[in-house]
């Protein structure tokens, strides 16, 4: 199973930014443990501050994944264009977030991704990643 992680602008800051909010620990790291803990699984991943880019990548990995974990980060709350990206892609998406986004300012409570999504997990930290992963795994 091939199932590729995206993630969008400032998470390439994750273990510095804002640790009180992101945590302490890069995603590098994090995605060597993931591949760790899924050794069975073919897993990628990919970051861009760029917003065509990450609609590039998604259209690139969209028909070859068998799903896809999309952090559109900031994009997640502007983007119409990553929210098109995902409905025309066959891969099915998670959105996930780290932090609780419904906890904070209120432009971060809507998302042009959930409408064109799988599913939504959010705030639980790094550990969205491992959940999602598991949300294409046979039960």
């Amino acid at each position: 199973m091939k199932i590729s992680i995206i993630n969008g602008p400032n998470l390439n800051l994750l273990g510095t930014r804002e640790p009180e909010v992101y945590g302490n620990q890069n995603f590098e790291a994090y995605f060597e443990q993931l591949s760790a803990q899924y050794p069975d699984l073919t897993l990628s991943y990919y970051q861009s501050n760029v917003e065509g880019e990450l609609i590039n990548e998604l259209h690139r990995v969209g028909f070859e994944s068998d799903g896809i974990i999309l952090n559109a980060a900031a994009y997640t709350h502007t983007s119409v264009g990553l929210g098109d990206a995902v409905k025309a892609i066959q891969a099915p998406v998670v959105e996930v977030h780290i932090s609780n986004t419904f906890s904070r300012e209120d432009f971060r409570h809507t998302s042009y991704i959930t409408p064109n999504a799988k599913g939504l997990i959010l705030g639980f930290g790094l550990d969205v990643y491992r959940l999602a992963i598991d949300s294409f795994l046979p039960s």
